[in-house]
This record gives structure tokens, sequence and C-alpha cells, in this order.
């Protein structure tokens, strides 16, 4: 009989064996894959300037040039003596390729959050004032406030002190990491600038190490041959990474992710594939997409980094979408990434002029590579949903605009809920709801609505342990309203970023929680069911939100959460969606390891949500800002015009679908919307659907065609 010691032994080498076994497999399967080539006009390039491109960086030192859309590549061009299989430096490519790349399967693996202190990973940094302030997110995005080991033009060689010995990469104590620990100054409070820093990216790479010491693989550069490089098909010996070194810094095998990288061509642009497809790699998921878009979307911080990647979130290149993201080094080394145009790019060789390289690759690189484009349209990422089309819906038809009810003019909000008196209840904001109006105008009003569409009609409800005053910003607004089993509840926005009050009286009188959401979910709506929260799927109530702070900006995408419905009003209770565990929902209660269900990036705003019953679908739905939704001066003003976007899905965590989707919907689409169940058909295919359009209470007809109706 063998002991427990003995079985658990051989429990672990079983474990070990089938890993391995499964990566060799997954290897396997994934070199398969390679890149066809297509003729540039075939995928929406002019051949004559694509060649002229080509011809432009050739005589700008340009030694390798890989362009592919749609998966196929368009042009591939090396200079004489160096080709396919030759690796080419990273330079500071590597701030991505190696360094948000690792941190985000750290991400993936739950390891690191970017809003996690670095000094929960750093001791040195727990006692000082300003250091143990910093968080990963700073560090990713340079943004920390640590120098950078530079000094001008001076050539690294050249440089003297802590400066010169970082370059160095010395053994300990001067190795660059202790350096940056010990050594590097703090030049202002983190999170406030953008101030360039290798340090910075050299303590990335050392707390990303540190969160995975206890993990089965302990350095970045192992993590990532077994967890990216190989499964994505990339050989061995085209690429490296840190110098071809690992420093052991007080028991932690650190490798610098700064620069010290070598790439060919296509194994970088791999990796901006799996980029672009948000971690996954032929129906394989290699990183979690929300880590993917953690990593390459700005992080919201001052120059809108990436975490080492450069992103295009505030046209810092002109002549790219704003979803755009790119690795970038000295010489002119970049790899760009356009989801929106299915869009991958590589260049590598010596400076292009002898002037600012960003500046160099947007003049000699990007731009003339969008402007080889025959269509230029579709640069702009808010044209299209971006997600498939509705496989379930195929058409919406709706009533003619001069058939739209509008009541309570000159009020907007109207989240809506199907109350257990048959009722409809809702909110209003920024004005005196319905006639007669309220003597003063309410940021956060009630109200009640009965009958159908036409002929509906709306009763002011006064609660003035709710009620609130401010325009705007500066007043609390319902963003969500529901009921379950008699009792009310309500999210107010506006308030750090929103509360939750209830009421059990039908809104006669409120208690607000004593917490808030805090992070992310600034315009929170419940998913609304059947009267009194009837047909609710299972025994949680569900909460969706853009992915913002605050209602008044717009997100990449929408996020998820839920708590059972008896615990509502209990912090603890509630949990995050955090993406999928072998094809399940997976749920958190930390807000900052939260995954978005809907991705859309630079238009999604706020939402309604509702479950329409006979047809089995989740109905998201909101206004899309876009250029005729902005006014004189660039303000969001959705009331008057902008877009309609309606998504479908059968899950709350999706997968999510396109069932309409314009840029400029006929009426103005005002600041909310959603479809109230009470006003759905028995069939589910005749909806009513309530907007803000020009501050009213607004109600219009649709009329759903499914795809088993469609001809």
């Amino acid at each position: 009989m063998h002991s427990p010691i003995m079985l658990l032994a051989h429990a672990k080498w079983i474990t070990h064996w089938l890993c391995a076994a499964a990566i060799l497999s997954f290897y396997h399967d994934a070199v398969a894959f390679e890149w066809n080539t297509a003729a540039p006009q075939d995928e929406g390039f002019s051949a004559q300037r694509l060649d002229e491109l080509k011809k432009g960086l050739a005589n700008r030192r340009t030694k390798a040039l890989l362009i592919i859309r749609n998966d196929r590549i368009v042009c591939e061009w090396y200079a004489a003596g160096h080709g396919k299989t030759d690796p080419h430096y990273t330079a500071s490519m590597a701030k991505a390729l190696i360094g948000g790349v690792a941190l985000a399967v750290a991400i993936e693996d739950g390891r690191i959050a970017l809003d996690d202190r670095v000094s929960k990973f750093v001791p040195q940094w727990r006692d000082d004032p300003r250091k143990s302030q910093i968080t990963v997110r700073q560090l990713g995005s340079h943004t920390s406030g640590l120098a950078d080991a530079e000094d001008g033009d001076t050539p690294h060689e050249q440089l003297t002190g802590w400066k010169g010995d970082f370059w160095m990469r010395l053994d300990p104590p001067r190795d660059p990491f202790s350096i940056s620990r010990d050594v590097t100054p703090l030049l202002f409070e983190p999170g406030t600038r953008r101030q360039y820093s290798n340090p910075g990216i050299a303590m990335l790479s050392y707390v990303v190490t540190a969160a995975i010491r206890d993990a089965p693989i302990k350095d970045l550069r192992t993590l990532l041959r077994e967890r990216v490089m190989r499964p994505i098909g990339v050989p061995d010996k085209e690429w490296s990474c840190g110098y071809g070194r690992t420093f052991d810094v007080a028991g932690l095998p650190i490798v610098a992710s700064w620069g010290g990288g070598g790439f060919t061509a296509r194994a970088a642009a791999r990796v901006g594939r799996l980029m672009l497809r948000k971690g996954e790699w032929d129906g394989r998921r290699i990183i979690r997409a929300d880590a993917v878009r953690q990593t390459t979307a700005s992080a919201g911080l001052p120059g809108a980094g990436g975490m080492g990647w450069w992103t295009n979130a505030e046209g810092r290149c002109p002549s790219l979408p704003a979803d755009a993201f790119w690795a970038a080094g000295a010489g002119g080394q970049v790899l760009l990434v356009v989801p929106s145009l299915q869009l991958v790019a590589l260049r590598n060789g010596g400076n292009l002029d002898d002037g600012d390289n960003d500046q160099a690759i947007d003049r000699y690189f990007f731009t003339p590579l969008i402007d080889a484009m025959l269509q230029p349209a579709a640069r702009e990422p808010e044209t299209r949903s971006g997600l498939p089309q509705s496989p379930f819906i195929s058409q919406i038809s709706w009533a003619p605009r001069e058939s739209v009810v509008r009541l309570a003019r000159g009020s907007d909000n109207w989240p809506i809920t199907w109350g257990d008196d048959d009722a409809i209840y809702t909110a209003y904001g920024d004005g005196r709801g319905f006639e007669p109006f309220v003597p003063e105008k309410l940021s956060l009003g009630l109200a009640k609505v009965t009958g159908r569409p036409p002929k509906i009609s709306g009763v002011n409800l006064r609660a003035s342990s709710i009620e609130s005053t401010g325009d705007g910003a500066s007043g609390h607004k319902a963003s969500g309203i529901l009921m379950v089993d008699g009792v009310l509840y309500l999210l107010v926005r506006n308030v750090e970023n929103a509360k939750l009050a209830w009421s059990t009286d039908r809104g006669a009188n409120w208690t607000l929680a004593d917490w808030n959401f805090t992070e992310s979910f600034g315009a929170p709506t419940f998913v609304n069911f059947g009267r009194d929260y009837d047909g609710a799927r299972d025994d949680f109530v569900y909460i969706v939100s853009h992915d913002a702070d605050s209602a008044y900006e717009i997100a990449g995408g929408f996020v998820l959460a839920r708590a059972p419905k008896e615990k509502l009003r209990d912090e603890d209770a509630w949990q995050y969606f955090a993406g999928f565990i072998e094809s399940e929902p997976a749920w958190t209660n930390n807000v900052a390891r939260r995954s978005r269900i809907l991705e859309n990036d630079g238009v999604c705003y706020r939402a309604g949500v509702s479950y329409n019953a006979p047809l089995g679908r989740y109905l998201l739905v909101h206004p899309l800002p876009t250029k005729s939704s902005r006014d004189s001066a660039g303000k969001l003003d959705t009331r008057f015009a902008g877009g309609l976007a309606i998504y479908d899905a059968p899950e709350p965590w999706g997968p999510w679908s396109a069932a309409f989707y314009t840029e400029s919907w006929d009426v103005g689409p005002g600041e909310t919307c959603s479809f109230p169940t009470k006003w759905m058909s028995a069939d589910g295919r005749t909806l009513h659907l309530v907007f803000s359009g020009d501050d009213c209470f607004s109600v219009r007809k649709a009329e759903l065609t499914t795809a088993k109706q469609a001809p």
C-alpha cells in the first residue's frame, strides 16, 4: 500500500505530466497557423500607395516591414542582410511585448491587479510616504513619478552615477532593479503627470516577478515562453528578452523588460495578432480578454498610456483610429495594432530621421499606411458595432417618428421597473416631472406610469428622503430602478460613483446604503424581468454599467455585478463578473478584477437592460455617442441627435451580438433608454422603447423580426 505522501507525489507527477502534454499538444496545434498572403487591393489597400510606403521606408534605414490585414499578409519586405528568420532588437518595444504581456498573464492568473499598491510586493517602499502610494497602473503607464535613467541625448555608455550604472546592468546591489527600487528619485506625486521612466518599467518587472513568486513558473522569460510564445507558435529561436540575463535580487529571478529583446518580424506580429484578438488564438483562450484590455487600453492617467503600450485614446497620432495601440522603441522600432481595421503592422530598422522618434513614426509609417487604404472612412471605429450581427434578431423596425409619444417635457433619465401593483415606476432628472409639474426643478424625482402605449399617463411621486437638486453632475440622479418582492430599489449615481437606496412603501420613504460602488459602475442599471421581478431566472439581482467611474464618461465596454436578491443591501454580498473558467462565468468580490461582458471601444454609454421572456433574450440598449451628438464646443449631448445601439444575448454575461446599430437614429435617443418588460407582447416581438429624447418621457413602438421569420 502506498503512503499518502507517495500518493500525493504521484498525483503531482501526473498533474505536471498532463499539463506538459497539454502544452505540447497546444503548441503543436498552434504552430499549424500561418498567415496567407493577399494582393493589397483584396484587403482594402492601394497597391501603388503601399509600394510607395515600402520604398519610402526602405530609404529610411528600414530592415523589416510587415503589414497584415484580416489575417492576410499584404506586404512583407526585408533589406539586404536581414531576413524572415532574423530577430531584430526591440529597444523599448520590449516594454509592451515583454512587460505588458507578462503583466496580462499575471492578471489572468489573479496574481496582481492594476490598482494594487506596489508596496504590496516591495517591502522597502512600505514606509516611504510617497513611494508607498505608487500603483502597478502608474508604473506601466509612466505616471509613477520615478525619474528616467536618461540625460538628454547622452549615450548610455557615457552616463555617470546611478543612471550610468542602470544601463551597465551590474551585479546586485548595483543591478538596475535595486537601483530603481532604492536610488531612483521620485520627481512628482504618483499619478499626477507622465514622465517616461525606464526604472519605472524595471519596477514593473520587479513587482510582476514578486507576484508570481509562489506560482509554478517564477520568472517572466519562462512565463512568456510557456504561456504565450509557444502556444501561439513562436519558435524559441525567433525571440529573446532581458538582454539574455536573469538577475537574482533578494531571491527573485528578475528579467528586464524595458529593452533587451529580439524578435523576428513574424514573431512580434503574432503577439500583435494575439492582442488584436483580445487574447484568443484560433478558438483557444491564451489570455483573458479583460486582461488584454487592461494592459493595451488607456490606463486613464495623464498621457493615456497602456501598460508598456502606447494608445491613441487621446489622439496622439491623428491619422490612426481611437482604438489603435502600439509598441515602440528607439530607432523607430514599432508594432502597430488597430482592432477596428483588423490591422497589424511592424517596422524594424534604424532611425527614420534625426528628429523626434514618435513624430517620425507617425509621419513616415502610420500616416502613409492609413493613407494607403482604399476606404479611409473605415478608420472610424464608431461606424460599426465591433460585434457580430445578432444570430437571433434579424431586424428591428420602428414606428414612424411622428408616432412617438412624448410626456413630461423638460425631464430626462427615466429608468423603468414593473411594480407589484401593475404600475410602472420610474425616475426623472433635471426637470419637474409629469404635468402638473412639481414646483421646483429636481435632479432626482420619482413618478408612476399607468396604461399602455399610446394611452399612458404619469403622476409624480413626492419623496423628500430621496429627492435631490442640482444640474448635471452636481445633482444626484437615478440610473436604475427595480421592484423585488414589493420593495423598490434605486441606483443613485453622481455619488462616488453610485449608491443603492430602497423603499418598502412604493417610493414614499427611502433609505440610502452606507456604502458605495466606488470603482467603475458610474451609471449602473438593474436588469429587469417581469412584474415585481417575476420570471427571474435565478435568485440573483444583476446590475450593468458602462465601465467608467462617471455617467459623463464614454467607456470601452460594459461590466456586470450581482447579489442574492435577499442580500442586496449587504455590500459584501455583491460579486463582479470576472470572465470565464472552462466556459462558465466566474465571479469575484474584488471589483478591480472585473471583466467586461461586452466591448466596443469609445462608444459605450448609459445602458438599460431587460429580459424578453418570450424570446429568451436579454436586450441591452444605449444611446450611441457620435460626432453628430456633440455641440459646437465638443460637449456630448445625445438628447436631440445621436446613434442607437441594441444588443441581445442569451445570458447577462453574453455572448452579446448587435441587433440594431446606427450612428444616426432618426430621432434623438436621449441620455438613457430601455424596453419596459410590461410593454412587451406575448410573443416578444412587439416592444416599446422608453427614451429621454428631446428631454421627455418618450415612447416608440418597435417590431422585431427574428431569424426564423426572416425570408
